[in-house]
């Protein structure tokens, strides 16, 4: 990870690999999303105008949010990898990750969707229509129902290392909190299962994440009501 994202790296070349790494991200994800889907290969393939649609989704959508997502953790990554012997950097990474995310997530959404209603003429043109649909949409997304369940989950990428290293520099830190996390695992330092509990951490922030984003995008929902 270090070799890729470095806090003294050029920022050309730091977003550049952010932007490989989303758009690997991305692919098998969309793929299963396609296959998953009844009846939509078979549309994509025969239909050059729902191909165009769906492959301009990709690009002005998915590609961004998931890039600027990425973006964020990976440089909190190399930013506390810089800074080894600050002990409080990995809390305070974690309370900056997990709601910008959030924030990123559905605000670019909403941003992307009301630039496609103009630019496009998506939704049937109408901005406020375009502002109407994203918490329904992010509601489902985490059920995978839509495509930007494809995007939420490609973010795993850049979730996973920054959770997994912020838990191990807490496990193996010498201070309090360290000493808690370590007996409520049962794992110390330098032992095999120290990177099964780092890995199951992860996914739990993760999908604290995820659960944070649906909540936010109900609540959405619920101030649109009459």
């Amino acid at each position: 990870m270090k070799r890729f994202f470095n806090i003294e790296m050029p920022f050309l070349r730091f977003a550049g690999n952010t932007l490989v790494i989303s758009c690997l991200s991305i692919a098998p994800l969309l793929l299963v999303y396609i296959l998953l889907a009844p009846g939509f290969m078979t549309l994509l393939l025969t239909s050059g105008p729902a191909l165009s649609r769906f492959l301009r989704q990709i690009v002005t959508n998915g590609i961004p949010v998931v890039f600027v997502v990425n973006y964020l953790s990976f440089f909190l990554y190399a930013l506390v990898a810089s800074r080894p012997r600050e002990t409080h950097l990995p809390m305070l990474v974690l309370l900056i990750d997990l709601p910008g995310r959030v924030i990123i997530f559905v605000l670019l959404h909403a941003l992307i969707y009301v630039m496609s209603a103009d630019w496009f003429g998506s939704f049937g043109g109408d901005q406020w229509l375009a502002l109407r649909v994203v918490g329904p949409t992010l509601v489902r997304s985490v059920f995978f129902e839509n495509i930007s369940g494809v995007y939420l989950y490609a973010t795993l990428v850049s979730a996973l290392p920054l959770y997994m290293a912020m838990v191990g520099r807490m496990l193996n830190a010498e201070t309090d909190r360290a000493t808690r996390l370590r007996r409520w695992t049962g794992i110390g330092p330098g032992r095999a299962g120290q990177i099964v509990v780092q890995v199951v951490i992860a996914l739990i922030l993760f999908a604290a994440f995820a659960l944070l984003m649906t909540g936010f995008a109900a609540l959405i929902v619920a101030f649109q009501q009459p």
